[in-house]
């Protein structure tokens, strides 16, 4: 059975998470899931591991067994990484190389498989030439950007920076993993 490595950072459509799991896993497709310290503030790791059956990992410094290095084995044992919803925080880290938590340390392991990033923000932030350029270097290295749709936001604006629906993720993850 494939297997998506889904790292999921803290937007506020961190609960859409629970949704891609249940779609994924629907397709006959497993999860190992990622999440961010703040993400867990947003929905518990307990929902996303119930649907997952699988552990879910927050602590870069923790490690199940001491023959595991977490963040690598995580990497060689996945078909595909996707981080859905994406902040511009881990978008920024991402882009620059920066590992100082579960997710931004995976991400740098992760090599010859496809990968994924689906960006959910506020459009100010969006559209920021910052995150534009963090974006294009997300893209010189190799991820597909899915890009967020135009929708009324949390914060009540209206404009380009919501997670792209569940379903379009879905099926471009399911497109990729027949490819393999």
């Amino acid at each position: 059975m494939p297997k998506v490595l889904l790292g999921v950072s803290a937007s506020i459509s961190a609960y859409k998470a629970a949704d891609i799991i249940s779609q994924l896993k629907k397709q006959q497709i497993d999860v190992e899931v990622i999440m961010t310290k703040n993400s867990t503030q947003i929905i518990p790791p307990l929902t996303l591991q119930v649907l997952s059956k699988e552990m879910v990992h927050t602590d870069v410094m923790y490690e199940g067994k001491p023959s595991d290095i977490n963040h690598i084995d995580m990497v060689k044992r996945a078909d595909l990484f996707l981080v859905a919803p994406a902040t511009a925080n881990i978008i920024g880290k991402m882009a620059n190389g920066i590992a100082d938590d579960m997710l931004s340390t995976t991400a740098l392991a992760v090599h010859d498989i496809p990968k994924f990033i689906a960006p959910a923000m506020n459009t100010y932030m969006y559209t920021n030439p910052a995150m534009q350029r963090n974006l294009a270097q997300l893209e010189e290295d190799g991820y597909t950007i899915i890009e967020p749709k135009e929708s009324l936001l949390a914060c009540g604006d209206y404009g380009k920076g919501a997670l792209a629906d569940v379903e379009v993720i879905i099926d471009i993850i399911k497109k990729e993993l027949i490819k393999k």
